[in-house]
């Protein structure tokens, strides 16, 4: 089976450095170099596109901008370049988001993949409107997934829940195809819901040992339920010809933080409800020494940036290693990102892909499979 490659939209702003933000913490002030205009935001699509990746990820929160209405928009000005559109299950009724999918996939020709993003910071979710606790919205989002699965399904959904309701609810019209729900979670009730309605369990990139971990208790879950889940990591990268470049690159970017912003941003994180952000503080614990904490595995954007917040570091071929390694373990999809975004799409897309494409392991999905994958350049875009 081929490898799976997604790419990432900034619409809480792009820059050559690190844009902080998310699970409660402000953009920083790089977000601000490069706004998240539709015309931005389609040079990196296409980009994507044309590179391979099979869809593009798009955050959901006050930090940035509406993931539904930016890649509506953004599918206008692609052609064949997914949607990992990623939404609050709390903010929309389940009738109405299964029914916006069913839009969507029709007017897109079958390009919205799901995202389910429970919420982990009370505070944020309560700007909303929204005063559950965090046990709460995931049995919430248990029940939400449950309605709409049934409606996808072509089913009359009646459901008396704790927390939803719907009597009737049914669609004039089916998605084709029924998008794939992807959806993560480090707690115990996260791992219950995955294994109950997602199709793909997403990860932060930390060690593959503890990777291995979560794949192992996910998937024995979904065999209780008699389901199979694949498995997708999410992870910067920054891959350059060589090993010395890139890491004169990490080396840039975090000289680039201040250390006040990386003291705000820890203090912010650290009261952060979610257990996968928790894990993340643990592997840097806010110090900017011991940042590689496996083979060209560098913690460092956790510093400044809430959520996923570590990079492949290395050549293009170590980077290669490291998704050969993961792989190995069980991930199949990988969600990734880097600064900036248009940029360092081409670095990838240009030094890493073609590698594994020798190896077996990855085709690209617009190509016929026979043909040769692009030779790496020695020189794409500067940084």
């Amino acid at each position: 089976m081929s490898l799976t490659f997604h790419w990432f939209l900034p619409t809480n702003g792009d820059s050559r450095h690190v844009v902080g933000g998310g699970h409660g913490t402000p953009v920083t002030a790089a977000g601000g170099d490069r706004p998240p205009s539709i015309g931005y935001l389609t040079q990196i699509a296409r980009a994507a596109e044309d590179l391979g990746f099979v869809g593009a990820l798009t955050p959901t929160g006050a930090w940035c901008e509406d993931a539904w209405l930016t890649t509506a928009m953004l599918s206008q000005q692609t052609e064949r370049l997914k949607f990992l559109v990623a939404f609050r299950p709390g903010f929309v009724s389940p009738t109405l988001a299964a029914q916006m999918a069913s839009t969507y996939q029709r007017q897109t020709g079958g390009r919205l993949l799901l995202n389910v993003v429970t919420g982990g910071e009370s505070r944020e979710q309560r700007a909303y409107g929204d005063f559950l606790d965090k046990d709460a919205r995931y049995a919430r989002t248990g029940e939400f997934l449950e309605i709409v699965r049934g409606l996808w399904a072509g089913e009359t959904v009646d459901l008396a829940g704790e927390h939803l309701q719907v009597q009737d609810a049914r669609l004039a019209r089916l998605p084709d195809p029924v998008p794939e729900v992807y959806f993560g979670g480090s707690s115990p009730v996260a791992g219950e819901i995955a294994a109950r309605h997602s199709d793909v369990y997403l990860t932060w990139g930390e060690p593959p040992a503890q990777v291995a971990e979560k794949i192992a208790r996910i998937r024995g879950l979904a065999e209780k339920e008699g389901r199979t889940v694949r498995f997708g990591i999410r992870l910067h990268v920054i891959t350059r010809d060589t090993s010395e470049q890139a890491w004169a690159e990490a080396d840039r970017l975090l000289q680039g933080f201040d250390p006040a912003t990386v003291r705000s941003v820890q203090e912010g994180l650290a009261r952060s409800e979610s257990e996968g952000q928790q894990r993340m503080l643990a592997l840097h614990g806010g110090s900017s020494g011991g940042l590689e904490i496996h083979p060209n595995l560098w913690a460092g954007i956790g510093l400044v940036r809430g959520g996923a917040g570590t990079a492949l570091v290395g050549s293009h071929d170590e980077v290669a290693d490291r998704v050969e390694e993961y792989h190995r373990i069980g991930i199949d999809e990988f969600v990734l990102s880097g600064y900036p975004h248009l940029e360092e799409a081409y670095w990838f897309g240009e030094g890493v892909l073609p590698r594994l494409h020798a190896r077996g392991l990855w085709a690209h999905p617009h190509r016929h499979r026979s043909a040769a994958a692009p030779a790496a350049p020695q020189v794409p875009f500067g940084s």
